[in-house]
């Protein structure tokens, strides 16, 4: 059967999108147990919940990563590269190993339907390559962020986690997770296993109620982050500082390069988890690997600051929660400076709830298009702004859509790209090519 190469894998891969988003666990059990089960032996901390899933990961990551321990993490989706989505201690998997683990995985598959068996979908298939590169590499732990929901999502092959984490809670994917908070709270606890360890963020009541009866059924514990003790120094668009207490345990100037104050809060998500893995797990790390770690993680495409004048800024912001907090990070940190927005969407997300609270505050506006085929259309974005009363420009793709920026942006404004993870993604590349050349 033989290798593939990156392209191979990726063409592969992304080739399997046709087989639907079904939720179910029959399918990829069966994958993995072709493969001899490779998740079985990983040490797992499962993340879910609808915003701040990637950071959250990336700084327990960052910090297990600091104490000195092998640490893979899995995330979804990529911004740039595809490769992001399984890395090992901050590296991306090298693309050759992609390929060669990809080819392992194809030859099961073609088995699973020679035997009349579904075809796995698009994330199975990503999601058991992920386990069988981390378990061949013999990582010390997984860091394993949900793909969609929780208890039915196909990282949950996981049976004995060392801890589930719960980040915020909201409305986000209601076509397969249900059209209420329950609902979303239900699937999203779904990771909760029994006898085991949880942390939570303190999410709005009818979602905390939910973890809260799930977890006591399931006889594990659980803890919720309390940001009573939060005390913030300084912060910039560049850094931000800090003070917390978590279980009596005093982090006194904790900094964090990841800006806006939900990144705060999802820091101290993180040593919530921390501490409850060095206390009940009994896994070793120091205060000083803590600080190092959190400092040190970084993650693309969460209000992250490509160049200078003017400033300019991709956020991943695409569903109501996740805009609001965009809307308070620009308020707080840019000081009233005018802002040229560059915005796309998908067709399936909260248009209306990510423009109303992002509109209002800008100062020009350029509408395109994601390279995804649930992109909605420029025209009809553009329409959905008229009340607003802005200067609104329409560029068919996103390279004409980033010089069109520099165009109208004065060197003392800021240019932002929020809306879609997809756009974000082309715009990283877009600028960063431009400001390396120039």
């Amino acid at each position: 059967m033989g290798d593939m190469n990156y392209e191979q894998a990726l063409e592969y891969i992304h080739g399997t999108y046709k087989f639907g988003s079904k939720l179910g666990l029959e399918n990829i059990n069966y994958l993995l147990e072709l493969l001899d089960n490779p998740h079985e032996n990983l040490k797992v901390i499962h993340i879910a919940g609808t915003n701040g899933k990637g950071s959250t990961s990336s700084f327990i990551h960052g910090v297990l990563k600091s104490a000195g321990y092998k640490v893979g993490l899995y995330t979804s989706p990529y911004i740039e590269e595809f490769t992001e989505r399984m890395q090992i201690n901050g590296e991306k998997i090298n693309k050759q190993t992609l390929g060669a683990i990809t080819a392992i995985v194809k030859e099961k598959i073609q088995r699973m339907v020679e035997e009349g068996r579904n075809h796995p979908t698009e994330f199975e298939v990503v999601t058991a390559i992920a386990f069988l590169y981390f378990s061949q590499e013999k990582v010390d732990f997984v860091v394993l962020e949900v793909g969609m929901g929780g208890g039915l999502d196909a990282t949950n092959v996981v049976k004995n986690p060392l801890l589930s984490v719960i980040t915020p809670i909201d409305y986000d994917h209601t076509d397969y997770l249900g059209d209420t908070l329950e609902k979303i709270a239900f699937e999203k606890a779904g990771i909760i296993k029994e006898n085991n360890f949880v942390v939570a963020y303190p999410q709005n009541h009818e979602a905390l109620k939910v973890v809260e009866d799930v977890t006591s059924e399931r006889n594990s514990s659980l803890t919720i982050a309390n940001f009573d003790t939060v005390e913030v120094h300084q912060r910039s668009i560049y850094e931000q500082q800090f003070s917390v207490e978590i279980f009596g345990e005093k982090y006194n100037d904790v900094k964090i390069q990841l800006t806006g104050q939900h990144q705060i809060y999802n820091c101290c998500l993180a040593l919530t988890a921390l501490e409850i893995l060095k206390k009940h797990r009994n896994i070793e790390i120091s205060k000083e690997a803590i600080y190092d770690g959190l400092y040190s993680t970084k993650w693309i495409g969460r209000l992250e600051v490509l160049s200078k004048d003017p400033i300019t800024i991709i956020d991943g912001a695409h569903n109501l929660q996740s805009a609001a907090a965009l809307k308070n990070s620009i308020e707080t940190l840019l000081n009233g400076r005018k802002i040229t927005f560059v915005v796309a969407m998908l067709k399936d997300k909260d248009v209306k709830g990510v423009l109303q609270n992002l509109i209002p505050i800008m100062d020009k506006v350029i509408v395109t298009t994601p390279n995804n085929p649930r992109a909605m259309d420029p025209d009809e974005l553009a329409k959905e702004l008229v009340e607003f009363g802005k200067d609104i420009a329409i560029c068919k793709d996103v390279p004409s859509a980033v010089e069109r920026a520099y165009e109208l942006t004065p060197s003392d404004g800021v240019i932002l790209f929020a809306g879609s993870l997809y756009m974000i993604g082309e715009a990283r590349s877009t600028v960063n090519n431009k400001v390396t050349n120039k």
